[in-house]
């Protein structure tokens, strides 16, 4: 037999050779396919066509019968890869991304030593890292960012694999160190470990890595000082060591040290010292991002040698500028003809806001300047950055007028000029921003009329000119008719008077309109039953509005009629009206201050809508829109993302209503704080709706901030509820006045200078809460575990999900909104009182 063989012609050999191979690679496919579900994107994968010409597959020039290739990237695949995929032993590039496979990434793919290109991006594979890919010898790419791999990266991965290029595992959930042996990796251009868990310090040796283009490790738990041997990457194109807790200072000399440099990111670290003017000297840098550091002195003048400037972020550090030499760099940033955002929030710039930021490039997309100690005006030439689509101007000390040149800002999309002291009149200019989403003009000292011009803004879906008490004349009847009105409507609190207009009705999608505290008068509209986007407590004569919100009346004492606990005047009956159809009953619409908000937020989830006239009932969930005025509401998915699935690595707590955990947003380099609450727990919807309000009402330093707010539906199906706030990295006091560790230490405990100040914040707060909120508000459960702490030690009160707010009764005093709902507090902190 064996003789026969041999006596066969070499190319019938080869024929019958290729025949058996070109068999098993069809097979793995087949088994490969066997194993998914593919909604029709493998049609052709059958066996009446050759499978080199099935969808994605790629067969060789030399090796006509053997695939080299399998690319169906973002088919919409769905299911486990099959082991069958390690006999395809002539692959080179086998690209998966972007499709639902899950489960465990083969062991078998290590067989596959030709391959090159290996892209399992995007998908949900889990399990450990599979270390049998360090087989894969000749492997220049590796891709497996977005997963849902675990463990520690393997040292084999740096010691095998010589020919890596490109090494991307962002966003999977790898804990451990970064492995000292990925400095073996010397043709390594591209390593992203990004949104994982690895901790520990970065290995010096990755600064021999003298091909390196881009180094990402952002948001993971990484600490020490950034290794100098960094700075000898000049190749360095892309640096992003943002969200850990680095520490340290940049280098004089950084500006000769990367002279490609595109992408500096230092952000959300403990980094210090002052920002090294050397840094103008990266001609060729597009992104700067310093945001929440402790950096502090004067910014660099010289920013605007950095002519490819794009994207400078300075927010939330302790920089300084008291004087003009101080404002420097925006003169200088005028150079930069390509800068588009622009972030100084959260800073210790003082004095007066230099003219000269109306020269800044055309370009310019967005202007942050809150949370400062600026003051001055607001320039006249502002109208010239006619590439603005936002702008804030808020927490300042900014006084002056709102300039009529701001009308020329035709692509501003949100303006935020709260909690400033503003005065004179809006401008009419303001109606030519016809793409205005957001105004925020609330806590000034603004007067007159509101401009009919603002009629014309047809995308606007939230105003909110409250708490400018010089606010007049009658509300023109064309901010009614903006059916754009979706989120909010806020006029609260100023002088406004008449009736309200008819026209009302048409804000059909509208969430919450506010008109307490002004000097409104008459009857209420009957076309207020139109606004069914509105949800809560429905008197009868409202039967028929949809999702009726909240209820309260304050402040408008010439209104009449409506329901009797609405402790409204019965409205009179003039003999013109006598023979007329009975008058309805009426009322107006509140969400500040009166003592119904919290009675009718306790229906805020599942609220019962008596329809009369349809004779039917029906439930309608409702969602708090209590979010940071530039900040939208975050899905839950995101959510998920940033806290790693509520993983136990990033709990920060637990209380009685609930979990707090450490979330990382995909779209920023900022932490943030996210408390969960626990839809078991009996009384959490009061809890929930009792701390939006709270926070709904409060602004103040001394103050936990909170961002934003997620309505929505779990992985589970089931309601999700949850409250973002800033996030506060030394914890809370009750940690440092009882620290963990047994001896006390200079570095866990409080020295008497900090005591004080940590007192005068709370102080302060308490002062806020009782005596200048409108109404105020009684925490409840004041107490160490509810003070955090934020970088810099100062003190936020937190946790307001007992609190109680209180309005003006009739006499004089002060009441409860609601009833007491028993023993309110923590067992020691609870009031004498209670």
């Amino acid at each position: 037999m064996a003789m026969g063989i041999m006596s066969l012609p070499w190319s019938l050999v080869l024929a019958l050779t290729i025949a058996v191979v070109s068999a098993s690679d069809e097979v793995a496919l087949l088994a490969f396919r066997e194993q998914i579900s593919d909604g029709g994107a493998l049609a052709s994968w059958n066996s009446s066509a050759g499978f080199c010409s099935w969808e994605g597959v790629t067969c060789g020039r030399w090796m006509p019968k053997r695939a080299v290739a399998l690319r169906l990237d973002g088919r919409a695949l769905v299911g486990a890869l099959s082991p069958a995929l390690g006999n395809l032993t002539f692959l080179r590039t086998l690209n998966l991304s972007f499709n639902w496979f899950h489960g465990e990434i083969p062991a078998s793919l290590g067989r596959l030593h030709r391959l090159r290109r290996l892209d399992l991006s995007d998908n949900c594979f889990s399990s450990t890292f599979p270390v049998n890919l360090s087989s894969c010898v000749s492997m220049t790419e590796m891709r497996l960012r977005n997963n849902k791999l675990g463990g520690r990266i393997p040292t084999e991965l740096g010691d095998k694999l010589a020919s890596l290029e490109v090494v991307s595992l962002r966003n999977n959930s790898f804990t451990g160190p970064i492995p000292a042996s990925l400095a073996n990796l010397s043709y390594l251009q591209n390593l992203d470990l990004g949104l994982n868990q690895l901790m520990g310090s970065i290995p010096p040796g990755l600064g021999t890595l003298h091909n390196m283009r881009q180094f990402t490790v952002v948001r993971n738990n990484l600490s020490g000082m950034l290794p100098d041997s960094l700075y000898n990457l000049s190749t360095l194109e892309v640096l992003n060591v943002g969200v850990n807790m680095l520490y340290g200072s940049i280098p004089d000399d950084i500006g000769s040290k990367f002279p490609m440099m595109k992408t500096l990111a230092l952000g959300g670290n403990h980094f210090t010292g002052t920002i090294p003017s050397s840094v103008s000297n990266i001609s060729s840098l597009v992104a700067l991002g310093l945001v929440q550091n402790g950096f502090s002195g004067y910014v660099p003048p010289t920013l605007g040698k950095m002519g490819a400037l794009q994207y400078l972020n300075l927010a939330d550090n302790k920089l300084e500028a008291n004087d003009n030499k101080g404002w420097e760099f925006i003169t200088s940033l005028a150079n930069c003809s390509q800068l588009q955002k622009l972030i100084l929030s959260n800073n210790s710039f003082g004095g007066q806001l230099p003219g000269s930021i109306v020269n800044l490039s055309t370009s310019l997309q967005q202007l942050y300047l809150d949370d400062t100690r600026i003051f001055g005006s607001i320039p006249a030439d502002i109208g010239n950055l006619v590439g603005l689509n936002v702008v804030l101007i808020a927490n300042t000390s900014i006084s002056g007028v709102i300039p009529d040149s701001i009308g020329k800002l035709e692509n501003l999309i949100e303006l935020g000029l709260y909690n400033n002291t503003l005065s004179g009149l809006i401008p009419a200019s303001l109606g030519n921003l016809s793409q205005l989403n957001r105004f925020y003009a609330y806590n000034n000292k603004l007067e007159g009329p509101i401009p009919t011009s603002m009629g014309q803004l047809k995308n606007l879906f939230v105003l909110d000119l409250s708490k400018n008490h010089k606010l007049n004349g009658s509300i023109p009847r064309d901010i009614f008719r903006l059916s754009s009105l979706s989120w909010y409507l806020d006029l609260s609190y100023n002088s406004f008077s008449g009736p309200i207009p008819n026209d009302v009705g048409s804000l059909a999608n509208l969430n919450i309109l506010i008109l307490a505290g002004n000097q409104l008068s008459g009857k209420i509209p009957d076309s207020i039953q139109n606004l069914n986007k509105l949800s809560g407590d429905i008197p009868d004569a409202l039967a028929s509005i949809g999702n009726l919100q909240e209820l309260a009346v304050d402040g408008n004492a010439n209104l009449c009629g409506g329901t009797p606990q609405l402790h409204l005047a019965p409205c009179s009956i003039s003999p013109l009206s006598k023979n007329k159809k009975k008058m309805q009953k009426s009322l107006v619409i509140s969400l500040a201050t009166a003592g119904a908000i919290l009675l009718s937020l306790s229906l805020i989830l599942l609220v019962w809508i008596l329809c009369k006239r349809l004779k039917q009932s029906h439930k309608t969930l409702s969602q708090n829109l209590i979010v940071d005025d530039h900040y939208q509401r975050i899905p839950y998915q995101v959510l998920l993302r940033g806290t790693n699935e509520f993983s136990e690595v990033n709990l920060l707590g637990r209380g009685s209503y609930g979990a707090v955990y450490k979330c990382v947003l995909d779209n920023e380099e900022r932490t943030w704080a996210v408390k969960v609450f626990n839809l078991g727990q009996s009384r959490y919807s009061k809890s929930f709706e009792t701390e939006c309000e709270a926070m709904r009402r409060i602004r103040h330093r001394c103050l936990v901030k909170i961002i934003t707010s997620c309505s929505s539906i779990n992985q589970q199906g089931q309601e999700f509820k949850a409250l973002i706030f800033e996030f506060m990295p030394n914890g809370n006091l009750a940690g440092w006045l009882h620290p963990k560790s047994q001896e006390p230490t200079t570095s866990n405990t409080l020295s008497l200078a900090q005591r004080l100040d940590i007192g005068v914040d709370i102080v302060d707060a308490v002062e806020y809460l009782h005596n200048y909120c409108q109404p105020s508000v009684i925490h409840c459960d004041l107490k160490p575990s509810n003070i955090l702490l934020s970088d810099n030690m100062s003190a936020r009160v937190g946790d307001f999900g007992i609190s109680r707010i209180l309005q003006e009764n009739t006499s004089g005093g002060m009441q409860n909104s609601y009833s007491s709902i028993g023993i309110r507090g923590s067992i020691g902190y609870v009031a004498p009182g209670d």
